[in-house]
C-alpha cells in the first residue's frame, strides 16, 4: 500500500508529550515516537537500526515458537519492521509476546483492540517519558492497532492521534523520506 498522510490534531502538536517529535517530510509533518521505555525504567530505542532515517524501537519477541529481536519503524503509525529471525506466523492469528531484550521483562498487557474484525484482548505496553503516558500496540501479528494514552491530554485527542495510520513499506514508499 502507498503511504498515506494524514493531519495531526493541533490540540495533540500544541502540547507535544515528551517522547514523541513532529518532523517534516517534503513539506508534511509526521509523528516520531524519540523515547520510550520498558516497565523498568529500560530504553528501548536501538540508535544503531535505522528506518526511514530515524532510530528504531527495540523489542525481544516470540512469535510462534522462534525468539529474537525485533526493530520498529519510530514514525508513528507506520508498520515496517526488521526481524533478527524468520517469525512463525504460519498459524492464523499470531500473536506477539514482547520484552526487554536485555531483561527479559515482560512489555505486555491486558488491553482490548479497537480495529473493528480484531479480537485481541493484550498489547505491547510503550512508557513514555513523563511516566504516565503510554503507547499501546495490539499483540496480533499484522494487526495496525495501536493507541495513545496521554496524561492530561484529552481523551478524545488521544483516539484522534491513535487513529493515524501510515501504511506501507518499500520503494515505493522511501521517496516520502528521501531528505534532498
Amino acid at each position: 500500500m502507498e503511504l498515506q498522510h494524514k493531519e495531526i490534531p493541533v490540540e495533540f502538536l500544541q502540547r507535544l508529550p515528551e517522547g514523541i517529535k513532529i518532523v517534516k517530510r517534503h513539506g508534511k509533518e509526521f509523528m516520531v515516537v524519540e523515547s520510550v521505555f520498558g516497565p523498568n525504567g529500560e530504553d528501548l530505542v536501538s540508535r544503531s537500526v535505522h528506518i526511514h532515517g530515524e532510530p528504531t524501537l527495540r523489542l525481544g519477541v516470540t512469535i510462534g515458537n522462534r525468539t529474537g529481536m525485533i526493530f520498529v519503524d519510530s514514525f508513528w503509525g507506520s508498520h515496517a519492521k526488521l526481524y533478527s529471525f524468520v517469525p512463525d506466523d504460519a498459524h492464523e492469528n499470531a500473536e506477539v509476546n514482547a520484552f526487554v531484550p536485555e531483561t527479559g521483562a515482560s512489555l505486555m498487557a491486558d488491553r482490548e483492540c479497537d480495529i473493528q474484525g480484531c479480537d485481541c484482548k493484550r498489547s505491547i505496553l510503550l512508557n513514555l517519558p513523563d511516566g504516565r503516558s503510554k503507547v499501546y500496540v495490539c499483540a496480533r501479528l499484522g494487526c495496525p492497532g495501536h493507541s495513545i494514552d496521554l496524561a492530561d491530554m484529552p481523551s478524545e485527542v488521544a483516539k484522534s492521534v491513535g487513529s493515524i495510520n501510515f501504511f506501507g513499506v518499500g520503494s515505493l514508499d522511501e521517496s516520502w523520506f528521501d531528505e534532498f
